[in-house]
C-alpha cells in the first residue's frame, strides 16, 4: 500500500505515523509537506497529531486553509481513506469533512495519560481488526478534545453508526468518570456518513509496536491495510 501522511507547520506526530507504517508494519510511505496540491498514488492519507500553525486561533481553523486540504477534500470526495488523529482530527472538524466542532477540556487543562475506548462499529474501515464491543487501552495528550456537536447531529450520527469509539473504563461502561475531557457522549472517534473518513483523539501510532508495552493501536492501522488490500481485488464494475 502505498500512504501519505501529511505534515503541517507544527505537526509534531507525523515521523511517529511513519515509523509505524513503514518500519513497523512495512507499507510504503511518504510524507506530504502542506503546499503540495495533489496525493496522486496514494491509496490512504493520515493527518498526524501535534499543533498545526501553533494552534493560533482555533485548533485546525488554519491548517484547513493549507493548499494541500484542498487534495485532501477531493481525495475524501471520491472515496479515499483519510485518518485524522488528535490535531489531525480537530482538522478535518474545522475542513468540514467531518460534523461538530472540538472544545477546551472540561478541565481546562492539557491532559495526557492513557485512556480506554470502546469499539462501538466494527465494521469501518478503520475498525475491522476490532471485535464489537472490544476495549482498546490508547494514549490522549490534547487540551481541545472535548467534542461536541447539535442533538440533531448526534442523532443522525447515532442512526448511522459513525460514532466509531467512546471513552469507557477497563470493563466497557461508557460512564461521565471515563471521559477524560467532557466530549459529548464519552466520543471519542467518528466517522463521516460514508465512512471513508475517520477522526480519533487518541494516538494509536503511540501503542502500536510491542516494544512501548502496548499495541492496542496497531489494530486501526492494520483494518486500514486489510481495507485497501480487499478494495483493490474488487473486480472493476464494467458497464455498457
Amino acid at each position: 500500500m502505498n500512504l501519505g501522511v501529511i505534515v503541517f507547520p507544527g505537526s509534531n506526530c507525523d515521523h511517529d505515523c511513519v515509523h509505524v507504517l513503514g518500519e513497523v508494519l512495512r507499507q510504503s510511505v511518504r510524507q506530504v509537506w502542506h503546499k503540495e496540491t495533489s496525493l496522486d498514488g496514494l491509496d490512504a492519507v493520515i493527518l498526524p497529531g501535534g499543533f498545526s500553525y501553533g494552534d493560533y486561533l482555533r485548533t485546525g481553523a488554519i491548517a484547513r486553509f493549507s493548499p494541500v486540504m484542498g487534495a485532501v477534500k477531493q481525495f475524501a470526495s471520491v472515496g479515499g481513506m483519510v485518518l485524522g488523529i488528535c490535531n489531525g482530527f480537530q482538522i478535518l472538524l474545522e475542513a468540514g469533512l467531518l460534523p461538530g466542532a472540538m472544545l477546551r477540556n472540561r478541565s481546562l487543562t492539557f491532559i495526557c495519560t492513557d485512556v480506554y475506548v470502546g469499539v462501538e462499529n466494527a465494521a469501518t474501515p478503520f475498525t475491522g481488526r476490532c471485535e464489537p464491543g472490544q476495549v482498546l487501552k490508547l494514549p490522549i495528550a490534547h487540551a481541545d478534545g472535548n467534542y461536541y456537536t447539535d442533538d440533531v447531529s448526534l442523532s443522525q450520527m447515532k442512526a448511522n453508526a459513525q460514532v466509531v469509539f467512546r471513552y469507557c473504563t477497563a470493563d466497557g461502561a461508557v460512564t461521565p468518570e471515563a471521559n477524560p475531557n467532557g466530549s459529548l457522549d464519552n466520543i471519542g472517534g467518528i466517522t463521516n456518513a460514508d465512512g471513508n473518513v475517520l477522526g480519533m483523539m487518541p494516538h494509536p501510532e503511540r501503542c502500536a509496536e510491542e516494544v512501548l508495552g502496548n499495541e492496542d493501536g496497531r489494530l486501526i492501522f492494520l483494518s486500514m491495510i486489510d481495507a485497501l488490500k480487499k478494495a483493490k481485488l474488487q473486480p472493476k464494475t464494467v458497464t455498457a
